[in-house]
């Protein structure tokens, strides 16, 4: 399996929004910290239907914390905006419709291409489970149907984002959030880490670092599942 290469920069975000927080607050220092140096952000609104709205929104938080921010949705020719883009926050929504209009508009090899050479990535929820090698350990509903599951696979492990333990007391008959990835793991080998909420992981100098206020669960077929809490370090052995 492919390791991180040492020129990426990359903070993968469970969620923009944790409970009593507003958007993207719990990791306003972190966002700060990653795009520093950046003055323009290009904003990645597919995984919503509505692309104006959401950007206008995201435009207004980024703004708040320093940062200029143009939407892809606006660009003529998008593979051009993203060859000339200082840094690319992709936001949450459906993976689904997300990963069917970057295939749609071939935009990943664009991307892959510029973060592979350093462009900082920024994803939450959907946008980070598309930089995981195939979207299959999303929890969304496939709305529409991309062309293949196959992402952008900027990392060498799969990503649950709203990662939810089983809730004590529960009566609840479906499977839990482990069941379902220890079943992703009877057919597959790919390693997941499921992110609860506010959990991220960044990425760089060819490490990965746990961040946020949240414990993470990595889940390794064949392995029992282990817990890392805030500041641990993914191992290669954790992939």
């Amino acid at each position: 399996m492919r390791r991180m290469e040492k020129l990426k920069r990359i903070l993968l975000l469970s969620t923009s929004t944790v409970f009593g927080g507003q958007y993207l607050e719990y990791a306003e220092a972190e966002v700060h910290q990653f795009l520093e140096g950046v003055g323009q952000v290009l904003f990645v609104p597919f995984a919503l239907h509505d692309h104006a709205g959401y950007a206008a929104r995201v435009k207004i938080r980024f703004a708040a914390m320093g940062f200029g921010l143009e939407s892809l949705h606006d660009a003529h020719v998008a593979g051009e905006k993203v060859s000339r883009a200082e840094a690319i926050f992709i936001g949450g929504g459906n993976t689904f419709r997300l990963l069917k209009a970057l295939y749609d508009r071939d935009l990943l090899g664009a991307i892959r291409e510029r973060v592979e050479s350093g462009m900082p990535y920024l994803g939450s929820s959907a946008g980070s489970n598309v930089a995981s090698p195939t979207i299959r350990t999303t929890n969304d509903m496939p709305i529409v149907e991309p062309p293949s599951l196959v992402a952008l696979g900027l990392i060498p492990f799969q990503i649950n984002p709203h990662y939810l333990d089983p809730a004590p007391g529960s009566t609840h008959m479906g499977e839990t959030r482990e069941e379902r990835i220890v079943q992703f793991l009877e057919e597959n080998e790919t390693p997941v880490v499921g992110l609860r909420e506010g959990a991220m992981l960044q990425i760089a100098a060819g490490s990965c670092v746990l961040k946020g206020t949240s414990a993470a669960r990595v889940f390794r077929r064949g392995h029992a599942p282990v817990e890392l809490e805030s500041g641990a370090t993914l191992q290669p052995g954790d992939w």
